[in-house]
């Protein structure tokens, strides 16, 4: 058995809740966690809620998740663009966890001549600014998207996403966007940079193969996919890559976290 001590980033919508629901087990496992002093981050591609909307929504559930072990793409975006060109100037197509994080960067939001048009999630995309974001790329402004996911979920069905808005924004301005959220590896590691731990001690637990199995394997992470969401041992098997191991839930990982690769 090893003796090395893994620490967890773990997706959150599938793996932890489903629709605002506690999945059976998830909270044994995050206070197995705590318990063993493993280090862990909940990750989500999505941008509208900031850690603190999150963690109440988490708490709703029955997981008590501090704001400091919450890592959305949105932030991972404000890091970027803070290290890309710190203290510049934004239009952003987004929510308050969005615009909250470029905020706290020191980024100007602005209509006129900025450095980046930023694309997130919301729930009421505008014309008018979808209009305006595609002419101040054409104006020059460098286009940037939280994330690829082409849909999210709702309670009546399924919503359009930062993907398929960022796809009629590039077929109109004939620029494509660079997405930071996952499956770029860039969102895995400045995950593993928030929590201070390396790859080789690190693993990847979701839902989905295209984007965290995915996200996992670029930024040389073992990975753990659950059935629990999105995808399906039948869908998983149709994919160039594997996880590391297929579980049906993260309840199957309850008494295992400090081995779990090992025999159950």
């Amino acid at each position: 058995m090893s003796e090395e001590r893994w620490s967890y980033l773990t997706d959150m919508d599938g793996v932890l809740i489903h629709e605002d629901h506690l999945v059976p087990g998830a909270d044994e496992f995050l206070a197995e966690l705590k318990a063993n002093g493993a280090g862990f981050l909940v990750l989500t591609n999505n941008s509208i809620y900031t850690p603190r909307d999150l963690r109440a929504r988490l708490l709703r559930t029955g997981l008590d998740v501090p704001e400091s072990a919450i890592w959305t793409s949105a932030l991972a975006t404000a890091k970027f663009l803070h290290d890309q060109r710190p203290g510049g100037s934004a239009y952003v197509i987004g929510e308050a966890g969005l615009t909250t994080a470029l905020h706290e960067i020191g980024y100007v939001l602005t209509d006129t001549d900025p450095d980046y048009v930023v694309l997130g999630e919301t729930r009421t995309y505008s014309f008018t600014a979808i209009t305006r974001a595609i002419r101040l790329i054409e104006g020059g402004a460098r286009f940037i998207a939280t994330n690829p996911d082409p849909t999210g979920p709702s309670r009546e069905g399924v919503l359009p996403a930062t993907g398929s808005i960022a796809a009629l924004i590039e077929r109109a301005t004939g620029r494509s966007p660079y997405y930071v959220g996952k499956p770029n590896p860039l969102m895995m590691r400045s995950a593993l940079r928030a929590l201070g731990t390396h790859t080789e001690h690190t693993l990847m637990i979701g839902d989905r193969m295209d984007t965290d199995v995915h996200s996992g394997i670029e930024a040389g992470l073992k990975t753990i996919l659950v059935l629990s969401g999105i995808s399906t041992a039948e869908s998983a098997d149709r994919y160039p890559f594997r996880p590391t191991l297929i579980i049906d839930s993260i309840a199957d990982l309850v008494g295992r976290t400090k081995d779990p690769f090992g025999s159950a």
